[in-house]
Formats: structure tokens, C-alpha cells, sequence
């Protein structure tokens, strides 16, 4: 027969034991739903990125009709463009994405140098189009970037950071992306002038 004593000596140490690990699965579980959760955020970021890239080739046509001095422009966001499509990774993809931004933001620049581009019905499309996808993409970008700071704030605090170090899981990096329609419109001159 087991005795009163001998029951609470196995409830204390089956709950001493059996605590931990509870409280191990619970926020292994929260930090899932979160790294899950930036994941997701990333793909939508992913998706408005895809839809601005299509947007390229009608800039490109656009401008081609009222610019032969901008080929070399336009080679460039082309190479942007596919470049983009291959890159890996937050980081990676921030760094070409402001790249296109900047030379996307010059031949916005063109209409100023150029009137009839400026009231060119394609063109304008393109700035209108240009200028939902960047807001969904900074939508996109806002939900992302409270994802991956959720998840951060998770594994860096206590329990999770002891979760986290266990599994070995890192922070992750933020999306940060300057928008071609963002900023003043630079400046543009055709001559060889300094």
C-alpha cells in the first residue's frame, strides 16, 4: 500500500519535473505562431514586390518613346529588376529594392524634363499604378516589420530566450525600403555640362 507521504513526494516532483517542461512547450509554441506569423508577413511584402516589378516594362516603354539618352537607364532597372527576382532574403532584397527605387525615382524625374511624357497617358497609368503598389507594399512592409519585432521581443525575453537558445533561433532583420515616388523628384539634365 502506498502511503499519503509517498503520493505527495511523487505529485511534488512529478509537478518539480513536469513544469518545465510545460512552460518549455507553451513558449516553443508562442515562438512558432510568431516566427510563422513573420513568415507569412514576408510573403505578402514578396507578392506587392512582384506586382511592382511587373510595373517595369510599362515604365520602360513609357520613357523609351521620349529618351534615347536614358538607355543606359533603362538597361540598368531592367538588370534591377531581374536581379530582384533572384534575391534571398530580407537583406538581400532590401538592397536591391533601393536600388530600383533610385533609378525608378530618375526617370520619374524624366516628365519634368520631358512635358509630353508628363501628360503621356501610359506614363501616368504607370505613376498611379506605382503609387498603390507602394502603399501596399509599405501596408505589407508595416505588418512585416511588427511580425519579425514580435518575434525578436520573444526570443530575446525572458523564457523565451532561453526557448531560443535551446533551438538556436536568431533574430530576424527588418524591411526597410526608400519608395520611388517617396521623395522629391530629382533634378534631370541632358547636357555634358558639370
Amino acid at each position: 500500500m502506498h502511503s499519503p507521504g509517498m503520493e505527495r513526494f511523487f505529485f511534488f516532483w512529478g509537478v518539480v519535473m513536469g513544469l518545465p517542461l510545460f512552460l518549455f512547450g507553451i513558449t516553443y509554441n508562442r515562438i512558432i505562431r510568431l516566427r510563422n506569423m513573420a513568415e507569412e508577413a514576408w510573403s505578402g511584402i514578396d507578392v506587392q514586390l512582384k506586382r511592382r516589378h511587373e510595373l517595369i516594362p510599362r515604365l520602360v516603354d513609357a520613357v523609351k518613346a521620349y529618351s534615347d539618352h536614358e538607355k543606359n537607364t533603362l538597361e540598368e532597372l531592367t538588370r534591377l529588376r531581374e536581379r530582384s527576382a533572384a534575391a534571398e532574403g530580407v537583406v538581400a532584397a532590401e538592397a536591391v529594392e533601393l536600388e530600383l527605387s533610385g533609378v525608378m525615382r530618375n526617370l520619374i524625374g524624366l516628365a519634368e524634363a520631358y512635358p509630353e511624357l508628363k501628360a503621356n497617358e501610359n506614363f501616368l497609368d504607370f505613376q498611379d499604378k506605382l503609387v498603390e503598389t507602394e502603399d501596399r507594399i509599405e501596408m505589407a512592409r508595416r505588418y512585416f516589420n511588427g511580425s519579425v519585432r514580435n518575434y525578436n521581443t520573444m526570443i530575446e525575453a525572458f523564457p523565451g530566450l532561453l526557448v531560443a537558445r535551446v533551438l538556436k533561433l536568431e533574430p530576424r532583420d527588418f524591411f526597410e525600403i526608400e519608395f520611388a515616388m517617396e521623395r522629391d523628384l530629382p533634378t534631370v539634365s541632358f547636357t555634358d555640362k558639370p
